[in-house]
């Protein structure tokens, strides 16, 4: 059985270079501990136990940022969201007659409230999306072209 690595990428580190059958696998497996091992400059001596590299990757400072911006985004906008969403449904539950009350024709408080959560839905996604892009993917590309540095063996000398 073999762990397949999944910053493992055949366009970011190679045509499939180091692998068994082209299949992505890593080519050598300690079959005792049945750790997949990502070879030190593909082949020679010193190969590196994947779970290390993972570990000293966490352990970095840039590792923690990146982590640090993604929660300082998420757990507020979950919250807010899971707030307003409960909010309507209690409403919804509670007060029928505030939201049967009519706007404009046909349509009512509870019908814009309820379209109101599909309109948030999308802008969290958007949102979510613009601040990926604009805090946090060049850092996370960043450490995963580190961790492919890692795992073939070479010391860095970033924040790791």
């Amino acid at each position: 059985m073999s762990h397949d690595d999944p910053w493992y990428d055949a366009l970011a580190s190679g045509w499939g270079e180091g692998v068994v059958g082209g299949t992505g696998a890593p080519a050598e497996v300690r079959t005792a501990a049945r750790v997949a091992v990502v070879p030190a400059a593909r082949g020679r001596e010193g190969a590196v136990p994947v779970a290390d590299v993972y570990l000293q990757v966490q352990r970095s400072a840039a590792f923690r940022e990146v982590r640090s911006r993604y929660r300082r985004f998420v757990v507020p906008a979950v919250v807010v969201f899971c707030a307003w969403y409960v909010a309507y449904v209690v409403t919804a539950t509670t007060a029928p007659d505030l939201m049967a009350r009519p706007v404009a024709g046909a349509v009512n408080v509870g019908l814009l409230a309820g379209l109101g959560q599909f309109l948030t839905t999308f802008l969290l996604t958007w949102a979510y999306a613009r601040h990926a892009r604009l805090r946090r993917d060049r850092a996370a590309l960043e450490l995963r072209w580190d961790t492919q540095e890692l795992a073939r063996g070479r010391v860095m000398n970033h924040d790791g």
